[in-house]
């Protein structure tokens, strides 16, 4: 993957939320790496995983959160198992 491609991918990244009894937790669709953000609201844990994402960037640079492959779509879906 080229670094051009890389970062247009890294420009718009897809960010699941997920909600718990404590509050909310955020982490990146579709990428590499550990970056997770949390918050007691919605809004909250999106922008603390955004800001983690960035410090992540600045930290390590763009190639330490390689794109396995960009993330159309997330769906949550329920099964028994």
């Amino acid at each position: 993957m080229t670094p051009a491609h890389t970062r247009a991918i890294l420009n718009r990244v897809k960010i699941i939320i997920e909600k718990h009894p404590e509050g909310y937790v955020g982490y990146p669709a579709g990428i590499q790496g550990v970056v997770v953000g949390q918050g007691k609201t919605f809004e909250e844990a999106l922008r603390d995983t955004q800001s983690a994402l960035r410090f992540h960037i600045e930290t390590f640079g763009r190639d330490s959160l390689e794109a396995e492959s960009p993330a159309l779509d997330a769906f949550v879906a329920e099964a028994v198992v």
